[in-house]
């Protein structure tokens, strides 16, 4: 039996409802290297133990990065994750929690929403944070979109330091409305010049700090000149971290802040889910997308929280709302804010110091062997490697002695001749002195 038992009938009033006439219509702005031409091959239907087994098995395949050395990064970080965290999350009422419109029976969602949105805003230095987003890289997208609104302009310069992943998704996202994007070429020397790009035309330069390749800039100019072109300044943050470490984002002038919060609270799961980071300055708050909860009093004086500035298109006409996101990682944000909670002040910016310096004592030891160049001069857990030999199958080398080394560049930029040697290598806390060990021996050998 069909899971969707539709007729051809049903279909055809379907496709009619909608204003097409066959399924491929529906697709038509799919690009035809994307679709499928074939069925997937996948075996007969079968019983729940054996599609578990089934998956099981192909499951154990994959390297965990909690079961071997890992020094992955670009974008998602291993951290460690104290058991509250989890706890905290999984209570029934955390868990099962949905859209806190009613404030009334939401006060627990809503405290704990604007309490991350007050962590958010410190952290970032900026004034006011919404409720979360989907990830840093739909942050990112939302980000040059609203910069199009606040400035009535149309064109985004986009760093060539930003991680391709953030660029396809503003490209994508924020091209469909109507946004030019100057999109500079990959830069892994940590001194390009944005500055000259920005006319009279421009809404927003997007730089990542630290960058893709780990670069760590003072982004001070940039904003002055930003400025002064009366053009907003987006800083991206893919690692959430650092922030404890480096002069924040508003600190250094950022108009908006766009970040990914995956690594307080979150662990890699493969992927996701993830937890989107916005922030901005008061000037700014009636343009930003996203939930809003705002800290009120009831009837009786007593404190409490509401949804605020809602101007998302579940709530007014879709062509006057902010943000095309109807809702926020709301789960992924408890996480975020019950680690932070933990950590507290004092504990963040010592998490970010143990980093930057188990960072710098495996930078040290790579820079030892031959046939390995880190370039570059500033980084703060993660910085980039030059090999002598491309680093794709230096990485494979790796992984078939139970060792993940890093992320070859060109696995992001596929097909950039001067990218192909250069490989990604990130340290965390949950980096031993036996991981380095077991990395500088395998990556000699394979070398």
């Amino acid at each position: 039996m069909r899971y969707l038992p539709l007729s051809d009938a049903d279909r055809s009033q379907m496709l009619a409802a909608v204003g097409v006439k066959s399924m491929d219509d529906i697709y038509c702005d799919v690009p035809a290297r994307a679709l499928l031409s074939e069925t997937i091959d996948l075996p007969p239907h079968q019983g729940e133990l054996e599609v578990d087994r089934a998956i099981s098995t192909m499951a154990a395949k994959n390297l965990n990065a909690a079961e071997a050395p890992s020094f992955l990064g670009g974008g998602a970080y291993r951290h460690h994750v104290p058991a509250t965290v989890d706890a905290m999350i999984q209570r029934g009422e955390f868990l099962t929690a949905y859209t806190p419109y009613q404030p009334e029976v939401s006060q627990g969602t809503l405290q704990y929403l604007f309490e991350f949105q007050t962590q958010v805003a410190m952290i970032t230095g900026m004034e006011v944070a919404n409720a979360s987003m989907y990830d840093g890289a739909t942050s990112c997208a939302e980000a040059v979109s609203m910069a199009g609104r606040a400035t009535r302009r149309k064109k985004a310069i986009l760093s060539g330091g930003l991680h391709p992943h953030y660029r396809d998704a503003t490209y994508t996202i924020s091209g469909l409305h109507n946004m030019d994007m100057s999109i500079a070429a990959p830069n892994f020397s940590g001194d390009e010049d944005l500055i000259s790009l920005i006319d009279d035309e421009t809404a927003c330069v997007v730089v990542q700090n630290p960058d893709f390749f780990g670069h760590v800039r003072d982004l001070t100019p940039l904003a002055e000149a930003c400025h002064e072109a009366k053009a907003l300044m987006i800083v991206v943050v893919t690692e959430i971290v650092s922030l404890g470490a480096i002069t924040s984002p508003g600190e250094m002038g950022a108009d908006i802040v766009a970040a990914e919060g995956q690594s307080i609270g979150n662990a890699l799961n493969y992927g996701g889910p993830t937890v989107g980071l916005f922030a901005v300055h008061n000037k700014h708050l009636r343009q930003m997308p996203g939930r809003v909860c705002g800290q009120t009093t009831d009837t009786q004086g007593k404190r409490g929280f509401v949804l605020t500035l809602s101007t998302r298109e579940q709530h007014i006409r879709r062509e006057k709302a902010t943000s095309n996101i109807c809702t926020n990682s709301g789960l992924c944000a408890l996480a975020f804010t019950v680690h932070m909670t933990l950590l507290g002040e004092e504990g963040f910016t010592r998490l970010a110091a143990l980093n930057h310096a188990r960072a710098v004592t495996l930078a040290d030891r790579l820079s030892g062997i031959d046939g390995v160049e880190v370039i570059n001069h500033t980084f703060f857990n993660e910085f980039t490697v030059r090999l002598s030999k491309p680093a794709a199958g230096v990485v494979e080398t790796m992984v078939e002695n139970g060792i993940l080394g890093g992320i070859p560049v060109s696995r992001l930029y596929p097909g950039v001749a001067d990218l192909e040697n250069l490989l990604l290598v990130a340290v965390t806390e949950t980096n031993t002195e036996d991981d380095m060990d077991a990395l500088v021996t395998a990556l000699t050998e394979a070398l």
